[in-house]
């Protein structure tokens, strides 16, 4: 995928909300884009693998951890399960693990940090809710981009909109 977020949002200035830089990347692909698929949970990553189980399709999950800094959400062997079911990144607002093997995997993945240890698996949180954080509104169903500069927010798929080419 062609784009860069800052042509988005010259482009889009209307259409196109802009996260705080908060995140850092941590994967194997720095740009990727797509539906944004949500979920809440607190220290607990039993329905991040859940989700990542099943086909991505080109989708974003967007992982709303409260930015729990105590352990971490996401890991080599869910960065893993992400890229091998086809989704396009992993947005976690918490923390990550195994930074080494997450960043030789393609898949985008942003996060606040790192924490070595694991979280829960009990299975707690809320799936497909709007959640919010870095100053956005993330929306099931919405569109991410993310790239070297940053992550951006439209209402709609602005390939789509336009010919396929943002």
């Amino acid at each position: 995928m062609e784009f860069t977020t800052p042509d988005l949002c010259d482009a889009f200035p209307d259409a196109v909300h802009a996260a705080a830089p908060i995140l850092r990347d941590f994967g194997g692909v720095r740009r990727f884009a797509g539906p944004i698929a949500t979920l809440r949970v607190k220290d607990d990553n039993a329905r991040v693998r859940s989700l990542l189980e099943a086909p991505g399709n080109g989708r974003v999950l967007v992982v709303d951890g409260g930015g729990s800094t105590r352990c971490a959400l996401l890991g080599g062997n869910l960065a893993a399960l992400a890229r091998d079911n086809g989704w396009a990144g992993v947005i976690v607002h918490g923390c990550i693990r195994d930074s080494a093997e997450v960043g030789g995997t393609a898949v985008g993945v942003r996060a606040l940090a790192t924490a070595p240890m694991k979280s829960g698996k009990r299975g707690s949180g809320e799936e497909s809710v709007p959640v919010a954080f870095a100053g956005i509104e993330w929306i099931p169903g919405q569109f991410v981009y993310a790239d070297e500069d940053g992550l951006i927010v439209a209402a709609h798929d602005l390939a789509a909109a336009h010919g396929g080419r943002p």
